[in-house]
């Protein structure tokens, strides 16, 4: 069973990962942000996508999220993990921290959200009271606590219209609301794996405060710094996970 995993395409630096092929694919939906690239770890087949294109160049408000997903499903992709450098809310959500999240909520807009708009035999409503995999987050925490690293189980996931960064009253307002951490690129790409039948679920990489909830400037080179310390801890997951 193909394992897929969105994000940036440094993730293709894993332990003992042979990249085998590199695919250009179309869907019904348009063209994904990048090629496939298929890799394999011991006996796991693993498919790569990078959500912003290889080089990193396409918005958040402007990737092709149906066709990212739907091209995951046909290439067998059963389970999804979705790799996201987020800015944290709550206290438990610091700088480099990793959460695997169990909730969401949506404040994007404007947005392609879903596979079932027109051409329909029937109105689809999809159950998304849990919008993660339950299954896939506990072997993600599993996997964790056996490559020693202390990742955050739950939390609220706000997902945000991008691209610019929050002010201090929207990160109170998400405080407000109950979300632990912010990110870009966590709605529609979770629904549309619910509604492609994906078990989907996210390694949110804390790379900084929210705005206002720290003195401190948000310069890229703390960004950059914390980023290389949670995605070390998400590549050291993702060994244990798909060695298992």
């Amino acid at each position: 069973m193909a394992v897929g995993i969105i994000g940036g395409t440094g993730l293709t630096r894993l332990d003992g990962l042979t990249i085998e092929r590199e695919e250009a694919v179309t869907t019904r939906w348009g063209e994904p942000s990048a090629p496939l690239v298929f890799g394999r770890l011991g006996d796991t087949e693993v498919v790569f996508l990078a959500r912003h294109g290889n080089p990193h160049r396409i918005p958040p408000h402007k990737v092709n999220y149906r066709a990212n997903i739907q091209a995951l499903k046909d290439v067998g992709v059963e389970r999804v993990i979705a790799v996201a450098a987020v800015g944290g809310i709550t206290e438990r959500a610091g700088p480099s921290a990793v959460l695997i999240p169990d909730q969401i909520i949506d404040y994007t807009y404007g947005r392609a959200m879903t596979f079932f708009e027109d051409d329909l035999d029937e109105v689809v409503h999809i159950d998304f009271s849990w919008p993660y995999c339950a299954e896939l987050r506990a072997d993600l925490l599993t996997a964790a606590a056996r490559a020693g690293v202390d990742a955050v189980d739950g939390g609220v996931y706000a997902a945000t219209q991008g691209p610019r960064l929050e002010t201090a009253a929207e990160i109170r307002r998400l405080a407000n609301d109950g979300c632990d951490i912010v990110g870009m690129t966590g709605m529609p790409e979770a629904a549309l794996a619910r509604e492609a039948g994906l078990c989907y679920a996210s390694l949110s990489v804390v790379a900084n405060w929210g705005a206002g909830i720290s003195d401190a400037e948000i310069t890229m080179a703390d960004i950059e710094r914390e980023l290389e310390t949670g995605m070390a801890r998400v590549r050291a997951i993702l060994e244990r996970f798909l060695m298992a």
